[in-house]
């Protein structure tokens, strides 16, 4: 099956897993004893009139199922509706999506960048102090929560001063020239980037450092080094290149991991990501608001999958499509 053919096999499959997600979605959140129009309702200068209005204009007086199929309606046209706030929802995502992206592809190339070298490393000093230290730390990377390593890091930040709180840009930013925009989205990035990397570069670390011992144990890997093969060629042209296949799947998986565990962390350092819009929408129960974070954000999730299928096709030909 060719890669095109596949994508959109792929595509069409991904519609009515949608329509699932959208359907459970929709029924979890009208379950909310949250009230939309919470707000609103406590203040006092706001007349019943213009309440019933507003109920109106978010179709709030219609039935569950009506207030679906509206909604459903209008997100297959386009139309993602107004949040509660008075704004239009595609305004809001388009804001947040950006960042989210920026934030996800700089964690997972700083997490491959190191966690495959001390991978295979650690691999090739099996038993080692040095392999021995490599596993407690990354052990101790995978146990801590995401949300209490943000804590810890903003605490951090607050008491040195070393790292900007919150945003992505300084005060300002619009006048800096290109390098200094650079620097101030990099300074702004590091807190988040190291928590979400954290627990992701000692997953993948430990998967990698497993793989290559797997594989070094193989009888092809033996055969080469039987015939005589220098070392390293056998090591990184033969054993790296099958031991990172693996890992290849795991990046789709890894891109939802990161999608799911940046919104606490977003919300802690005060991220302007698409996680922590969906916490705040979900904690005034915004409906507009929370279905079309939800559906971006699953289909983002079926994105790297897909791309994940087709990277791995790409790096070993072996590997079949249908």
């Amino acid at each position: 099956m060719s890669i095109p053919v596949y994508i959109l096999k792929r595509i069409l499959q991904a519609i009515p897993l949608l329509i699932m997600v959208s359907i459970i979605s929709f029924m979890v959140i009208k379950l909310s004893p949250v009230d939309p129009l919470a707000e609103l309702k406590m203040n006092p200068a706001i007349s019943p009139e213009t309440l019933q209005a507003e109920k109106e204009r978010l179709g709030l007086d219609l039935p569950a199922h009506e207030q679906y199929l509206r909604w459903a309606g209008n997100f297959i046209r386009g139309d993602l509706g107004v949040s509660t706030s008075g704004e239009k929802v595609s305004n809001r995502l388009m804001e947040r999506i950006p960042n989210t992206l920026l934030l996800t592809a700089v964690v997972i190339l700083v997490t491959w960048l190191a966690a495959i070298p001390l991978g295979i490393y650690s691999a090739l000093n099996w038993k080692t102090t040095a392999d021995r230290v490599l596993t407690i730390i990354s052990s101790v990377g995978m146990a801590v929560p995401s949300f209490f390593f943000a804590l810890l890091l903003l605490i951090f930040a607050v008491k040195t001063g070393w790292f900007p709180v919150g945003g992505l840009t300084s005060v300002g930013f619009e006048e800096f020239t290109p390098a200094e925009k650079f620097i101030d989205i990099a300074h702004h990035l590091i807190l988040p980037v190291i928590v979400l990397s954290t627990i992701s570069l000692a997953g993948l670390q430990r998967q990698m450092r497993g793989n290559l011992l797997d594989v070094l144990e193989s009888d092809y890997v033996k055969m080469a080094r039987a015939k005589g093969l220098p070392e390293n060629k056998v090591i990184y042209k033969h054993a790296v290149r099958n031991a990172v296949n693996p890992l290849v799947t795991m990046l789709g998986f890894e891109f939802a991991a990161l999608l799911n565990g940046a919104a606490l962390t977003e919300f802690v350092l005060q991220y302007p990501g698409l996680g922590r819009l969906i916490l705040e929408a979900v904690m005034k129960s915004d409906i507009n608001l929370v279905m079309a974070s939800l559906m971006i954000g699953s289909v983002m999730l079926i994105a790297g999958n897909l791309i994940a299928d087709i990277l791995l096709k790409l790096v070993d030909p072996r590997v079949s499509l249908g």
